[in-house]
């Protein structure tokens, strides 16, 4: 049961998420005042094109001054304008689109002027939500774990649980809601857990011309080749001490561990590393969870959820049995993030991305009209 708070001081407002999925932008609202949850509203979804893909996706890995990236820019922010045009909201909260993401080299680039959408759309706009964390020693990522906690709590929750978001890479928060202050020792544990459908996105794409496995009927035909799971275990990136995270293509090895396989023994190989990573993961739980709960689009392939209930000794729960909406949890965190950096209040702590203290990163934008 949701217990009723006191809204004083509350506002709706909209985050908006590209992934590195690369397939769309989603908006979502989000009624908070920058600590507690009150409500959800209003969800929507611009979809990338096929072109618009192809331009995005020759785009990752590049940094700030790299050539040819003003076709990526303009696809980025015109769907951003066009996503966010009919939300009814004064603060907007805007991650943009990860291209590249080194944050013990040269940092963090998310592609994306918050200024000229406060301008394009006429609202407050806060962005550039890891630039600072990077820039005070932290991993910039993930920044979602101050949300999650929020939602453990909105949740009514009196235990441990874990939020598992498997998007191109995954990641993990233990929140304990007994924890009123997210950034207060022992609240959240955070950090990227390992490849998700990243990989099996691209060996669908490049070896039959697909987005992805839908429903996982490609791995449900394969079997898993464990000699390519323990070489992928074996490395260094699952024995580091979190807070970690990874860009998007950090464990690029993955595909030469899966070539000489059949299309179906190469998608289950890769679905069961992402299974694996995360139960490497489970060892660093402060505490053990009372459940798991998967957000993200892996919760919709059911053979990688199937592996990961048979590899985790907790529940396995697709967030959406909640009543949470398991598509838009991530630009639902951006919504909440954005208020709390216009209300001065910590984004990152230590335990999430390791940075030296709580820091408020993000810029606020407001349009001059």
């Amino acid at each position: 049961m949701i217990k009723a708070k006191n809204r004083s001081g509350a506002v709706t407002a909209v985050g908006a998420m590209s992934g590195t999925s690369l397939d769309g932008v989603d908006v979502a609202e989000v009624t908070t005042d920058g600590h507690d949850i009150f409500g959800f509203g209003a969800t929507g979804y611009r979809g990338y094109s096929a072109e618009e893909h192809s331009v995005l996706r020759a785009a990752l890995g590049k940094w700030h001054q790299a050539e040819g990236l003003e076709a990526a820019f303009e696809v980025v922010q015109r769907a951003h304008v066009e996503a966010l045009a009919e939300m009814a909201t004064d603060i907007v909260g805007f991650h943009g689109q990860t291209l590249a993401h080194e944050p013990r080299g040269r940092g963090t680039h998310q592609m994306g002027d918050g200024a000229a959408l406060a301008e394009a759309l006429g609202k407050t706009v806060v962005w550039d939500f890891r630039s600072s964390d990077v820039e005070l020693g932290g991993e910039g990522a993930p920044l979602a774990p101050f949300f999650h906690h929020a939602c453990a709590r909105y949740l009514g929750y009196e235990r441990p649980v874990a939020f598992l978001n498997l998007g191109g890479v995954g990641n993990i928060t233990f929140a304990d809601p007994r924890i009123v202050a997210p950034e207060a020792e022992g609240a959240v544990l955070a950090f990227d857990t390992g490849p998700a459908n990243a990989p099996i996105n691209d060996l669908c794409n490049e070896r039959l011309g697909k987005p992805y496995d839908a429903g996982g009927a490609l791995a449900r035909q394969g079997t898993v080749e464990t000699g390519a799971l323990e070489l992928f275990l074996a490395d260094p990136y699952f024995y580091r001490i979190p807070p970690k995270s990874l860009d998007r293509d950090a464990f690029a090895e993955m595909r030469e561990l899966v070539l000489e396989l059949s299309d179906a023994d190469a998608a289950a190989t890769l679905t069961g590393m992402v299974a694996a990573s995360v139960l490497q993961g489970m060892d660093h739980a402060p505490e053990p969870p009372v459940e798991v709960l998967v957000t993200g689009g892996g919760r919709h392939n059911p053979v990688m959820m199937q592996m990961l209930a048979a590899a985790l000794d907790c529940p396995v729960r697709n967030i959406d049995d909640t009543g949470l909406n398991g598509d838009m949890l991530e630009a639902q965190a951006f919504g909440y993030l954005a208020v709390r950096v216009a209300r001065g209040l910590p984004t990152s702590c230590p335990s999430t991305t390791g940075v030296r203290a709580a820091v408020g990163g993000g810029i606020v934008s407001r349009p001059s009209r």
